[in-house]
């Protein structure tokens, strides 16, 4: 199988970023050629990262409550730039501690705040922020307009930018793909998806996507029909369902290594690759 979600997508069920151990993964998929700096997988996903060591940003103009992170790479530039959008808890130090990963890989990483500096700690504080910020897609299509006019401002980027998330963030970026303002690419890690090749269309670069067999929210069959209405519209695109692991496997392997990393170790080169033929590097 070779993914812009309207507001009216995401009015679909929340599905909730927790997973349960897994068998050992069966199912590695090929390799993208292009693979820029190194292919290990990142310290964030294991639970083996450093503090982070970026910097917190107000990047909405009037808007002092909503507060990012910026990672940037060592060097002069001009860098690729890459939106991250947090899952249904907020933005935490695992999202940080990942575009501090990007960083090190050449990409100004910024993660964005969807929930205004807010997280919750609790299912029910999850639903509630992720239900106040759906109810206000307006809202959260300018935020991440926002967050793409700081990173196109800033003179070590390239002008190139792409826009990723995992679960409630993988279907914001989708939507953001197909409602925001113009850009390079979006890479989803099992976000609510659109399979309406009429709102597809809206789409205008290629589309990564990382899916799990055992995800009962958005199963396989679904990616299937997503990935197909994709392909009968000449979008390119990289979806792929790993076998044996479950929603939510890739942000957190350290939850269960021994059936996550090989997956999520394909998963993170494919993306590196998409990437780098998508925004450079």
């Amino acid at each position: 199988m070779n993914l812009r979600l309207l507001p009216l997508a995401l009015g679909l069920g929340i599905v909730a970023c927790t997973s349960t151990k897994q068998q050992p993964a069966s199912d590695t998929a090929s390799v993208a050629a292009s693979i820029p700096v190194t292919t290990s997988i990142p310290g964030a996903i294991l639970g083996e990262a450093p503090p982070p060591h970026g910097a917190a940003i107000h990047y909405v103009p009037g808007d002092e409550a909503t507060t990012g992170y910026l990672a940037v790479p060592d060097g002069a530039g001009p860098f690729p730039a890459l939106i991250l959008i947090h899952e249904w808890n907020g933005l935490g130090d695992r999202v940080r501690q990942v575009a501090d990963a990007f960083a090190d890989q050449g990409y100004v990483a910024l993660a964005a705040d969807l929930f205004q500096g807010r997280t919750g700690s609790t299912p029910e504080e999850n639903m509630a922020l992720t239900r106040e910020a759906r109810g206000n897609m307006e809202g959260v299509i300018a935020n991440l307009n926002a967050a793409q006019a700081f990173l196109r401002d800033r003179s070590d980027v390239s002008g190139r930018v792409a826009v990723m998330g995992w679960c409630f963030g993988g279907g914001i970026a989708l939507s953001y793909g197909l409602g925001g303002e113009q850009h390079d690419a979006t890479a989803i890690f099992y976000g609510s998806l659109v399979e309406d090749p009429a709102e597809l269309a809206r789409l205008r670069h290629p589309v990564y996507g990382t899916f799990a067999e055992m995800d009962q929210g958005i199963p396989p069959d679904q990616v299937e029909r997503f990935a197909a209405a994709l392909d009968s519209l000449g979008i390119d695109n990289d979806v792929h369902v790993y076998d044996a692991v479950n929603h939510g496997f890739w942000l957190r392997v350290d939850e269960d290594r021994a059936a996550r990393e090989a997956p999520a170790t394909d998963a993170w080169e494919r993306l590196l690759g998409f990437l780098s033929r998508t925004v450079g590097r």
